[in-house]
């Protein structure tokens, strides 16, 4: 038998199908009735502030009189418009309400296909590679912080197979570009001498024109009329009476491919007057014919899955997107586009780094030396 307070214990479990009210003659059918009509009402969608407790029946049988405020005030509590959703039969579950499944950020296939052993093969090829040129010269350029330098670094140790510091770098974000000058990169090879291709790295572009390289003095590089050295100054470009203003350029001293270096985590938040002075370099070089690619560097910061697994980059939709997105704002196609992850904090060889960079490395070569050959032809 049960006691009204255990009894109660029982009716709380009972709306929820966790237990079955047993008919107790100790406590009296009016109770009974009482509590099983809370329990009906239940079942069949009963008002929508259904009473904690209802008063069990007087000695006749018949249910209490709600019209006095007194008693009614005492047996509901809480108001609302609103019906609640019907409990489910006795011993039936309560299912939650479900969540929203999270959209994967995997694709099933790759948007770009990689063969990730040409590593070794693509290395071999840029070591026996012979240019049309003496050297094939490219430009790297693009806002401050983007990894310019980083990526200079990142190129030499793989083709060194250890890590080396070529290129200085910042690692703080200071807004302004840690490199000032124009140097030209001449890329070691493992066995001694050098690869005929050339990095220059140059001053980054930043937003206001109190700093940041100008857009004239790129233009000046393209054409070859500034030496290796030269200090670039925000404030005005290079003049023709200055010691490194050269003259009289030859192929060798001008561009051969434009690359962009552009960050992947921050793409979205590029200034638009950053974006206007890359336009206005690559209509330059558009007009000069030079070929052009963009570098997208930091996806593992882009993106999580990536930061996991860099194997996965081209199978991420977010990375997808920052290419998508890189190609609309400085107007270079897909193909042109390659997503890469420079080293950073590690001190040994990543395979799949290295992959990513020869693979764009390689491209950047090519590119440079078509362009010469139809210069020669």
């Amino acid at each position: 038998m049960s006691t009204p307070k255990t009894y109660l214990q029982l009716v709380k479990q009972s709306l929820t199908g966790t237990a079955v009210l047993p008919h107790d003659e100790r406590l009296g059918s009016p109770l009974n009735n009482a509590c099983n009509r809370i329990l009906e009402r239940k079942r069949n969608n009963g008002p929508s502030t259904p009473p904690l407790f209802c008063a069990p029946d007087d000695e006749q049988g018949h249910p209490p009189d709600h019209t006095d405020n007194r008693v009614q005030n005492t047996m509901t509590v809480g108001t609302s418009n609103a019906s609640p959703p019907p409990l489910p039969a006795r011993g039936q579950r309560l299912i939650s309400e479900r969540v929203p499944p999270v959209l994967s950020q995997v694709l099933n296939e790759p948007w770009r296909q990689v063969i990730w052993s040409e590593k070794d093969a693509t290395l071999k090829y840029l070591e026996g590679f012979k240019p049309s040129l003496e050297v094939l010269r490219i430009l790297l350029h693009g806002p401050t912080g983007a990894g310019k330098s980083c990526f200079i670094n990142s190129v030499q140790r793989n083709l060194l197979g250890r890590n080396a510091i070529g290129a200085l770098e910042q690692t703080t974000q200071s807004g302004t570009s840690f490199t000032k000058t124009i140097r030209s990169h001449k890329l070691k090879k493992r066995g001694g001498g050098r690869f005929p291709f050339i990095l220059s790295d140059i001053m980054g572009l930043e937003p206001e024109n109190t700093g940041g390289i100008l857009t004239e003095d790129i233009i000046k590089v393209l054409e070859g009329h500034i030496s290796d050295g030269y200090t670039f100054n925000p404030m005005g470009p290079i003049t023709e009476d200055h010691p490194k203003y050269n003259h009289y350029p030859n192929l060798c001293d001008k561009v051969h491919c434009l690359v962009s270096v552009i960050p992947a985590d921050n793409i979205s938040r590029m200034s638009d007057k950053v974006i206007h002075k890359m336009w206005t370099i690559r209509q330059k070089a558009a007009e000069m014919n030079i070929p052009q690619v963009t570098v997208l560097t930091k996806v593992d910061i882009a993106c999580k899955v990536v930061n996991g697994d860099l194997k996965k980059v081209y199978y991420s939709k977010k990375i997808k997107e920052k290419v998508q997105e890189c190609s609309i704002k400085i107007g270079l196609p897909l193909n042109c586009i390659y997503p890469v992850k420079n080293y950073h904090a590690e001190i040994t060889q990543d395979a799949n780094i290295d992959a990513l960079i020869l693979m764009a490395l390689r491209d950047i070569v090519n590119f440079a030396n078509d362009y010469v050959e139809d210069l020669e032809e």
